[in-house]
């Protein structure tokens, strides 16, 4: 992890800081900076959101929170040493908030943007994710451990970044197994 805490984002909104050097030097490590975060992003900005959905975010609060989170990661990319990781525990922390909150979820998207691209076919995709439902149906905890294994993080690394014992986490990640493998068989019946 990083020694920048994403809850820490005191200074949410402040510029990258400038790197040190002459102006020829500063702008090509901005340059390099940028395009490492530039990467970055095209690389993990829908898994990410994957990643929120997996957690029980509707698409457009996941494309949302996913676009605010890797807003902080550019604005603290010098200090972040995991941003995979980083980017992902600060996802899960401000999703919890946002459930935690008042806040009235909205009804629709207003516009397309490049993560939602047709805003109406937002429930045609979700019903094409069978994975959907039963994430959904999972207690919290299974929920949340099942969608960090989903994203390609191993219990080990799950424990660490939520600051769970190592224990609980695969004990969780069992249950939310087999509950998986009971809704299959379910389903199979169906059919």
């Amino acid at each position: 992890m990083s020694s920048h805490d994403p809850a820490d984002s005191a200074d949410r909104h402040a510029a990258a800081p400038a790197p040190p050097g002459p102006p020829g030097q500063r702008h090509h490590a901005r340059q390099q900076t940028d395009d490492e975060f530039s990467a970055f992003y095209r690389e993990n900005i829908r898994p990410l959101t994957g990643f929120l959905i997996n957690h029980g975010a509707a698409v457009q609060v996941a494309a949302d929170i996913a676009q605010e989170i890797m807003t902080d990661a550019y604005r603290n990319w010098d200090r972040i040493t995991h941003p995979k990781a980083w980017v992902h525990k600060a996802a899960s922390r401000a999703l919890v908030r946002k459930i935690a909150s008042v806040e009235e979820p909205v009804g629709e998207v207003a516009e397309p943007t490049s993560l939602l691209p047709r805003p109406d076919a937002i429930a045609e995709w979700e019903a094409q994710h069978d994975a959907l439902p039963l994430l959904r149906s999972l207690p919290m905890k299974q929920s949340q451990v099942l969608a960090w294994t989903l994203a390609g993080f191993t219990p080990t690394d799950i424990a660490d970044h939520l600051g769970l014992p190592a224990e609980n986490v695969r004990a969780n990640l069992k249950k939310a197994r087999r509950a998986a493998a009971a809704y299959l068989r379910a389903r199979e019946e169906e059919e």
